[in-house]
């Protein structure tokens, strides 16, 4: 039995620019990109290549993008990780559940002195992050870890991978195969999680096995053979080399192969953001039909009540 008044669950998502503007989109961007988790080269030389080059360049562009795909209520992930949230609190009445953002508002110690300041005894940061990776959640273990210390009487539990939770998987095969029921199969289904620099799979970050084992586990689940799907991986930064196949350049040569339709799903995103609605939806559909085939996107699992149930579920576990 849980002691409930003094329980709560944070859900905690990546961030986002609070307008679609370049001024706000630049602060968020100087706070993502200075985090060494993020970009692990030294302040020394990153700072002055950040602030006199990136941000000048990219905050306007970036806007831009964001611009695109704002919903009336706000950022696309902020508003359907507030929706998640409100979702899983309705199926865990007893306990507190919030949201937070690891850069931006609400910021995640922000939010766990506020949870503390109402007599939360017991905390469960759950990253919204199937997969584990250095980059992501390791950057909100950091946090929490620097928080801990100055509030002993505050238990706080991280939840560090559900990348193959059977619940999760449910909920992401569940998705895809109503998609289908409503709009057709396509000859192929394409996995695209977020990239990461290979150096840093090459020092041990777990997350390409990680991501195979969420692609394989949801393939299984919809009991594909396979070679009905593909792994990629999308949103490269820089020059260096990445975690490979990329996504784009694989439906490209899908397409010259001759496969005439593929559904894409992203399936390490919680939450529908930018990365999935400007880079893949709307970016990816565009230049595969460029070469003569057609590319529809799954969305994300956002605030469906698969999605919530899952990760109350796994809250519940964590505390257990």
């Amino acid at each position: 039995m849980l002691d409930a008044p003094d329980t709560a669950v944070l859900a905690v998502n990546l961030g986002t620019p609070e307008t679609p503007t370049a001024p706000t989109v630049r602060r968020y961007l100087a706070e993502f990109l200075s985090d060494p988790r993020v970009v692990a080269i030294p302040p020394l030389f990153w700072k002055p290549l950040l602030f006199g080059l990136i941000l000048p360049l990219r905050s306007g562009r970036s806007a831009a993008k964001y611009a695109q795909v704002w919903l009336p209520e706000g950022s696309p992930l902020m508003v359907y990780t507030r929706r998640l949230a409100e979702a899983m609190q309705g199926l865990m009445p007893d306990l507190r559940v919030r949201h937070a953002m690891r850069y931006g508002a609400p910021a995640l110690p922000a939010e766990l002195d506020r949870l503390a300041a109402e007599g939360m005894k017991r905390i469960v940061v759950l990253p919204l992050y199937p997969q584990y990776s250095t980059t992501t959640t390791a950057s909100i273990e950091d946090q929490v870890r620097e928080w801990q210390p100055k509030h002993p009487g505050v238990t706080v539990t991280l939840v560090r991978d559900y990348a193959v939770d059977p619940d999760w998987v449910a909920a992401v095969a569940g998705s895809i195969r109503q998609w289908w029921e409503q709009h057709g199969r396509g000859e192929k289904l394409v996995f695209s999680f977020h990239g990461i620099p290979q150096r840093l799979a090459d020092a041990g970050d777990p997350y390409p096995q990680r991501c195979e084992a969420s692609a394989h586990a949801i393939a299984q689940a919809l009991e594909l053979p396979d070679d009905a799907w593909q792994l990629t991986y999308q949103s490269r930064f820089g020059r260096e080399k990445w975690l490979q196949p990329y996504a784009e350049p694989t439906l490209w040569a899908m397409a010259e192969k001759g496969v005439r339709s593929m559904d894409v799903v992203c399936p390490g995103f919680a939450t529908d953001c930018l990365e999935t609605l400007e880079e893949v939806a709307m970016g990816f559909t565009e230049t595969v039909a460029e070469r003569g085939a057609t590319m529809r996107y799954i969305p994300c699992l956002n605030d469906a009540q698969a999605h919530a149930l899952a990760l109350s579920r796994l809250s519940i576990a964590a505390l257990a």
